[in-house]
């Protein structure tokens, strides 16, 4: 029989070593894209090459990889053939090697719809809510995000965390958080009173970020718009009466930074177990009237932790990093660590990661 697969141009086969039927990529999608289109629950988070989630060993076959990984990639991973699954696409039928698949990770369609900018409210003076009416239902789990682009304007999707927890079937509303950052295309234009009414299109869900099932304590970091996944996160955990007890610390620069305030002393108010919710302002002049926290999140770890805590972070890459670094220092378990790196145009050459 004559087959189609393998050709020049033509759709590629991808065989995930321990996953029992291969997988086709259409010659122009990324391994990953292909793999959570076939409804594989592949691991994941940032899509655009800045966090090392998806890495896999391709064991045959050739890719074309669409960034530089070996900023992500170890030396070591990269001699041993590691890739980057968001960023390869094969050229060849390709078989990879996979060291981890979560069999409890979030396991939703993957959907493509378009919708329109129903809403959009400024929450500080550089984030604003948006909030899109979908053509149709999109099922996500609280902690994963989509990405977004407006046609005509932004053709390069953008990624951004759903903000709410989800409905039982489907959300034909959602909302996210955007941050302006410099040069940002799709975040500055959002800022606007164009955005509003106009049409745009989702896809997703897309990442890991979840809630794992444990009878410890949460501990949780946010800065600037890391505040959504998290804040959908807990909203979730609250509508199926977690009581596991929670600090969230909220990292912000100055008190023009600080948002939805009343609506997580609302959250703490319901929580059926202790709820401690600490804003800390790292750069608040001295002569304010603030009489919170001053300091970087890292600063509150040694003193509000438990040991046996899980972490749940999102935010700026360098303050993921500062809290990880910290949390080593008092031999924290890599598997209790879970973290959403916001990535813009500063952090990588790559389509912009939440921020954008």
């Amino acid at each position: 029989m004559l087959s189609f697969f393998g050709l020049k141009n033509g759709p590629k086969q991808v065989q995930i070593e321990g996953v029992d039927a291969a997988i086709v990529s259409d010659g122009k999608e990324t391994i990953l894209t292909a793999a959570l289109k076939a409804g594989i629950r592949y691991p994941n988070n940032c899509r655009v090459g800045g966090c090392g989630a998806c890495k896999c060993q391709l064991k045959s076959g050739k890719v074309k990889e669409l960034t530089e990984s070996a900023y992500i990639l170890t030396a070591e991973e990269l001699k041993a053939g590691y890739i980057l699954a968001c960023q390869s696409i094969p050229k060849t039928d390709v078989v990879v090697h996979v060291d981890h698949i979560d069999a409890g990770a979030p396991s939703h369609p993957l959907v493509t719809t378009g919708g329109t900018i129903t809403a959009r409210r400024a929450l500080t003076h550089d984030i604003v809510e948006l909030t899109v009416t979908l053509d149709e239902p999109l099922r996500y789990s609280a902690g994963q995000f989509a990405a977004v682009s407006v046609p005509g304007v932004v053709e390069q999707a953008r990624s951004y965390s759903f903000a709410r927890a989800p409905s039982a079937n489907g959300n034909t509303e959602v909302v996210f958080y955007v941050r302006a950052v410099p040069n940002g295309v799709m975040s500055n234009w959002v800022q606007g009173d164009a955005a509003l009414n106009h049409r745009v299109v989702v896809e997703g869900p897309y990442g890991e970020f979840y809630l794992r099932e444990s009878g410890s304590q949460i501990y949780a970091i946010a800065g600037g718009s890391g505040l959504a996944p998290v804040r959908a996160l807990l909203e979730q955990a609250l509508n199926d009466k977690c009581n596991r007890p929670v600090v969230f610390v909220f990292g912000a620069r100055t008190q023009k930074d600080l948002y939805c305030l009343d609506d997580f002393a609302s959250l703490r108010a319901k929580w059926n177990a202790d709820f401690t919710f600490i804003p800390v302002l790292s750069h608040e002049p001295e002569d304010s009237d603030w009489k919170g926290e001053r300091g970087l999140v890292t600063q509150f770890i040694e003193k509000r932790i438990d040991p046996q805590a899980q972490v749940y972070m999102c935010g700026p890459p360098p303050m993921i990093d500062a809290a990880i670094a910290e949390l080593e220092r008092f031999s924290f378990r890599a598997n209790d660590i879970f973290f959403d790196k916001f990535l813009d145009q500063s952090h990588t050459a790559a389509p912009e990661k939440k921020a954008g």
